[in-house]
């Protein structure tokens, strides 16, 4: 692979996700529950949740572990690995990934929460794709792409450079 074009350097990354943070912590419901998709969702939900509770705060978290790439750049059906536990009945969840593409695992992963109880859902996303046919939507983004394949800060392709401290196209 080439080297990829760097679309969001780590210092514009940690900036906007101090913002997000901020407005999460003044938001009207603020969630309880911080419940980040893995694996794609692991490192801005690290993040993310280091900067809430520098807001004031501090959530518990669980993990929802939902594939839909596997080794391709397609994305296919969607198999769960791991899904929300009953500590989450009656909480308020913040739902964390890194991309919202075109919806289809933020949609299964809300909807598996409210199946287990949750009081309200929310969803955090590092990258908004905004495409107009996206089954889901996020209430918080960090920032908006084009259709462009990324990985880097927790995004991958076909599992490699989910460690690359920027988020960047291939």
């Amino acid at each position: 692979m080439n080297a990829p074009e760097i679309l969001f350097s780590a210092e514009q990354i940690q900036e906007r996700v101090r913002a997000m943070a901020r407005v999460i912590a003044s938001a009207p419901l603020v969630p309880d529950v911080a419940m980040p998709v893995l694996v794609g969702g692991f490192v801005f939900a690290a993040d993310l949740l280091r900067a809430l509770a520098w807001e004031g705060v501090p959530m518990d978290v669980e993990m929802i572990w939902l594939r839909s790439y596997g080794d391709k750049r397609v994305a296919s059906a969607i198999s769960m690995i791991a899904g929300p536990s009953e500590q989450i009945a009656g909480r308020h969840v913040l739902v964390i990934d890194g991309v919202l593409d075109a919806g289809r695992t933020i949609a299964k992963a809300v909807s598996l929460i409210q199946a287990a109880g949750a009081a309200s859902v929310q969803v955090a996303v590092m990258l908004d794709k905004k495409r107009g046919d996206a089954v889901a939507k996020a209430d918080y983004v960090g920032f908006t792409v084009g259709n462009e394949f990324v990985i880097g800060y927790g995004m991958d392709d076909a599992g490699r450079y989910r460690g690359l401290p920027y988020i960047g196209k291939v």
